[in-house]
């Protein structure tokens, strides 16, 4: 007996399942069949009694007014005083139907008698109703009927399909009121204490709105004793929060990196140093190591940071090699080599963009450009007649240039 009092309760699927075709308008196959019936609706407009007892609405609504005991111990006439769009106990009372529920929401006497039922039923367990917007509080014999309503548990079920019922016939807005009394009730004032496994399997899921449920089982959760054993928040959630939170210093590192793979490298300056190799490691590591602190915020700023970086670098490839004057020779073929492949870039480039805009005004550069290398031909042709007429070279070359 210890171990199963102080065992962690679970959640049942069966209430689950149920109250999640409840919410999402369980669909009902009998309308055509009792679509001319309106059964319920005819009990509530006081012209047929609820069977098996033969008793109209409005006898129950003034003689069995605060008649708790027959309230208490007969089980059929909560079927016809609160229908629903499923089969309960009592199988002389019919289910809802959509017609049904449309037409009982324009008949105003059927509504009033609704109403007048929903009171009575909350002073029959120890609550009163406030006002038309559903607020409720303690009725005046509150502790005789809480101490009444924590010993009979099977006035829970009840309370289930009341809940249910107001969804139906238009009073949706009631529901979340008179669960959060019975949730501080049972949780925080701890005057119904055995009605909270109820409340948080049946009652707050009968509300459809899914921000109003959640608001209930914060609440809930708030006053819940013993705390680790509330069941009714998202643990996978939770826990998938707690490793999000752990994960999130580690993310400004990926987002650096794939800028710096989306974009161009800056072009290096023409002093490289002569390893090549090895400085472009260490420039690119030292990179990513910028990158990881968050220092480049703006491609400007990565050029300088990157410019300062290959300085560093090529004071550590200086010191390291051993050749001063075999680098510096490498370094001046090198800026010619890079020289003429940047010349030859820019003309490529130059031919292409001429190339793939036929008709526009950029012809003009490659003209101009075809013309020169054309009198740099005639040029050249004519130095070559006067070299073999014996001519000086000095004058070929003052006309060149």
């Amino acid at each position: 007996d210890g171990t199963e009092l102080t065992a962690k309760p679970k959640r049942s699927f069966y209430a689950a399942r149920d109250l999640y075709k409840y919410r999402h308008q369980y669909p009902n196959f009998k309308d055509l069949r009792y679509q001319n019936d309106l059964c319920n609706l005819r009990f509530y407009k006081n012209k047929i009694p609820f069977k098996p007892d033969g008793v109209y609405i409005e006898e129950v609504l003034n003689k069995w007014k605060g008649d708790y005991e027959k309230l208490e111990h007969n089980h059929t006439y909560i079927q016809w005083l609160f229908p629903l769009r499923e089969q309960g106990l009592n199988f002389y009372a019919k289910e809802l139907t959509t017609y049904e529920i449309e037409e009982f929401k324009k008949t105003k006497e059927a509504i009033r008698r609704f109403l007048l039922a929903y009171k009575m039923m909350l002073e029959f367990f120890g609550i009163k109703l406030i006002d038309k917007t559903g607020n409720v509080a303690r009725a005046a014999n509150w502790q005789e009927r809480f101490q009444h309503l924590n010993e009979s548990q099977h006035n829970y079920l009840r309370i289930t399909r009341i809940l249910k019922s107001l969804g139906e016939l238009g009073y949706e807005s009631f529901k979340s009121p008179l669960v959060k009394f019975i949730l501080h009730e049972a949780l925080v004032e701890d005057t119904i204490p055995n009605i909270k496994q109820s409340a948080l399997e049946y009652f707050v899921y009968t509300i459809r709105d899914r921000r109003e449920r959640r608001k209930l089982l914060r609440f809930a959760q708030q006053h819940y004793t013993p705390s680790e054993h509330f069941i009714w928040g998202p643990p996978r959630k939770q826990k998938s929060e707690g490793s999000k939170t752990n994960k999130k210093p580690a993310s400004p590192i990926s987002i650096p990196n794939s800028h710096i793979s989306k974009h161009k490298k800056p072009k290096e300056p023409k002093n490289t140093s002569a390893s090549g190799g090895s400085a472009g490691k260490t420039t690119e590591e030292k990179k990513v190591e910028v990158t990881k602190n968050g220092e480049e915020n703006c491609q400007d700023e990565q050029e300088m940071n990157c410019d300062a970086v290959r300085q560093n670098s090529e004071k550590n490839s200086d010191t390291d090699t051993s050749q001063l004057s075999k680098s510096e020779e490498i370094l001046d073929t090198s800026d010619r080599n890079e020289d003429t492949s940047h010349s030859k870039k820019d003309d490529e480039n130059l031919n292409n963009d001429c190339g793939s805009h036929p008709g526009t005004i950029e012809k003009d550069p490659c003209n101009t450009e075809n013309s020169s290398s054309n009198v740099s031909a005639d040029l050249q042709d004519n130095l070559d007649k006067d070299m073999l007429s014996g001519g000086t070279t000095t004058k070929s070359k003052n006309e060149i240039k």
